[in-house]
């Protein structure tokens, strides 16, 4: 099964959805699952802040929501998310699908083996080729100014980047920054699940390039004028990139 976890607002494009409750040895994930349909397949969407964005960044239960999805059949993730740019190339409005990620994090829970025997997970390659290319292909066909690649930073959260932070980031060439991409990434490749992001452009970071620094009233103003577009790619990439997005890439 496919999944997608992300904002309440895909709801409404999973057809004839209804919820299922699982619980996880890590405690309740953030919202029941909505199983649905899409292009003719079963879907099973999972907010990842809850229903009500009731959890921060940094809170979000993610090993309860990587858990309760790989327990309910998913073996195939896609994350939409917000993200702020470090370039000057990278606009608001733009869409970013991923291929590489930088933990900036501290004291989330970031494995499902804190207990014997030893595991080391790899993760050289975060996001799996083939669902990237079923997104950026789905961009394609629905128009979306959509760019292939990109090193995406995580931040600990709640707070924005300082302007040191952001311009050490930007230093380093990497293209985004963000708050919930990890540890979600590494629980769903500890579980066997491929993962993948589309990434929505927010916000210039902390002001880069003499733009105004972020603020959270900015950021969900531009989440709200552009989640229909990247739903549209989700639910293309679902209809017309099926085999893509449930073959290992």
């Amino acid at each position: 099964m496919i999944g997608v976890v992300g904002g309440s607002g895909f709801y409404e494009f999973v057809e004839g959805a209804s919820e299922h409750t699982v619980d996880t040895p890590y405690g309740a994930p953030a919202a029941p699952i909505a199983v649905g349909t899409i292009g003719g397949h079963d879907v099973a969407f999972l907010p990842r802040h809850g229903r009500h964005h009731d959890y921060v960044a940094h809170r979000v239960p993610f090993r309860a929501n990587i858990w309760a999805l790989h327990e309910f059949g998913v073996t195939s993730l896609i994350a939409p998310c917000s993200v702020g740019s470090l370039q000057a190339d990278i606009h608001p409005e733009q869409l970013v699908v991923v291929d590489q990620l930088v933990d900036r994090t501290w004291g989330r829970a970031d494995t499902f083996h804190d207990e014997p025997p030893v595991h080391h997970q790899s993760f050289a390659d975060p996001y799996d080729a083939g669902m990237r290319a079923a997104l950026v292909a789905a961009g394609h066909r629905t128009g979306a100014d959509l760019l292939d690649g990109g090193t995406m930073v995580v931040i600990n959260g709640p707070r924005f980047s300082t302007r040191a932070e952001s311009r050490w980031f930007r230093d380093m060439g990497w293209h985004v920054v963000n708050m919930t991409g990890y540890p979600e990434a590494v629980l769903a490749a500890e579980v066997g699940i491929r993962y993948a992001t589309v990434a929505l452009v927010t916000d210039y970071d902390a002001g880069a390039d003499g733009h105004e620094p972020v603020t959270m009233d900015a950021v969900f103003a531009v989440m709200r004028a552009n989640v229909s577009r990247v739903q549209a790619v989700i639910i293309d990439a679902i209809t017309h990139g099926h085999d893509q997005l449930v073959s290992a890439g």
